[in-house]
């Protein structure tokens, strides 16, 4: 009976990896590239046919030159997400470049999906993260060749100390790791300014003014 309930499932297991070509259940495959007009799914996005796939699904040289520029922070930013790789589909990874311009900063905010791993290419900056229990702030000064580690979901900074260009690589545990900007969440929404300034304690009159930088409304 055990035997034969072995053989059944191994028949079974080939069966489903075919049927539901999703990265978490296409078990005989090496790889799920996204077919990204098809939609994301809980389970990521579903599989290019095998016969679509050529080497350009796992290239990709966006990271190679300056993003664009993000207001009003003064960064530039490029990133290698799912969405714009789909060779990273169902493998745990991806990537972003962060260009400094002198006082730029890369504002509080956290990414839902995944830990994120920054590595310094040029300059000189500062980052922390803050814990979710007790608030405390963990920040270091970060040099050409440093790396610091945010976990997954707690909200994280970084900005540039010097009088240069600082340029950060970082590496994510998730091929679409998400980002929430809080500055973004707090003052891009329409929700009425009255109701922004109860629940963060912030003047109402200065919460029309950043609803105004950010391009909310209410």
């Amino acid at each position: 009976m055990a035997k034969a309930a072995v053989l059944l499932l191994l028949a079974i297991v080939p069966l489903l990896s075919r049927l539901l070509p999703f990265p978490s259940l296409a078990l005989n495959q090496d790889f799920c590239v996204a077919d990204l007009p098809r939609g994301d799914t809980p389970g990521g996005y579903p599989c290019k046919p095998q016969s679509a796939i050529t080497a350009d699904d796992f290239y990709y040289r966006g990271l190679a030159a300056t993003g664009p520029t993000i207001n009003p922070f003064n960064i530039g930013l490029s990133s290698a997400f799912v969405t714009r790789f789909p060779g990273v589909n169902g493998l745990g990874v991806s990537a972003a470049r962060v260009d400094f311009a002198p006082g730029g900063v890369v504002p509080l905010h956290s990414h839902p999906g995944g830990s994120e791993l920054l590595f310094v290419v040029e300059g000189t900056m500062a980052a922390g993260f803050i814990t979710s229990l007790t608030n405390k702030v963990f920040a270091k000064t970060l040099h050409k060749g440093d790396l610091m580690v945010f976990p997954q979901g707690l909200l994280h900074f970084q900005y540039n100390l010097g009088n240069d260009t600082a340029v950060a690589l970082s590496s994510y545990s998730s091929a679409n790791p998400g980002l929430m900007i809080l500055d973004f969440a707090l003052f891009a929404n329409d929700l009425p300014s009255d109701v922004v300034s109860k629940v963060t304690v912030v003047d109402e009159l200065e919460v029309r003014k950043l609803k105004a930088l950010f391009g909310g409304s209410g």
